[in-house]
């Protein structure tokens, strides 16, 4: 094998990507689950703000065609995840998201003690943060289709109000439309965790730093690692 000018690496070895450099973090599945469910919100909260907001109503018009994108939008969302339930990673990664270890009550107490050390953040593939936004955002979701429905379906359930769903349906669209703003902004400040979601592979350093258990193995969703979990 021969050698470039100037350097004893064989050509071979320096065509050779460094695959040591990169963990895979999330496959396929995920990943798609994740842009599908995301572009749905979007159509949701921006077909919402039209028929919410009179100016905007008014400036996009067709009015019964936007109500009819937001209506089949909303339903359609728990559409990617029932799919991503047919993998199994997806399925091991909601293990993960449902399940509260020793190190995320450390990583909570770090946040209100604002010690923004990894040390005092420890980590498995998911932070406290993100287990805690996940489990949130599934049950708001649930409330927002619920009422969704009682309203698209007036006199369905006769004893609950028609205004009470409303009220609780628009309270609620703010609480998730600001709520994914921090969502955004958090995922903006972090283009690791951007590229992990994009490509799937996150930098061995990064991974490191943000979410060492994880790197070294621990899965606190299994049978052998109870301890973490008491």
């Amino acid at each position: 094998m021969q050698s470039t000018a100037g350097s004893t690496m064989p050509t071979g070895a320096m065509k050779r990507p460094d695959t040591s450099a990169k963990v895979r973090r999330f496959g396929p599945a995920q990943r798609w689950v994740h842009r599908a469910t995301g572009w749905l919100m979007l159509l949701v909260l921006v077909t919402a703000a039209c028929l919410y907001f009179g100016p905007l109503s008014q400036l996009v018009g067709r009015r019964h065609l936007v109500a009819a994108v937001h209506e089949w939008s909303g339903v359609s969302l728990p559409v990617p995840f029932l799919l991503g339930l047919f993998f199994r990673e997806f399925r091991a990664d909601l293990r993960r998201l449902n399940r509260f270890a020793v190190y995320d009550r450390q990583w909570l107490r770090a946040v209100r003690r604002r010690d923004k050390s990894n040390q005092a953040r420890p980590a498995g593939k998911f932070n406290a943060g993100q287990k805690i936004y996940a489990g949130w955002i599934a049950g708001a979701l649930l409330v927002m289709m619920f009422t969704g429905l009682l309203m698209w379906f007036f006199g369905i359930l006769p004893f609950i109000s028609r205004t009470s769903a409303i009220f609780v349906h628009d309270c609620l669209a703010w609480a998730i439309a600001f709520v994914l703003v921090g969502h955004a902004r958090k995922a903006y400040q972090d283009p690791e965790a951007r590229l992990g979601m994009r490509t799937g592979y996150v930098s061995r350093s990064w991974a490191g730093r943000y979410h060492s258990r994880w790197l070294r193995g621990d899965r606190p969703d299994s049978a052998g690692d109870v301890s973490d979990e008491t």
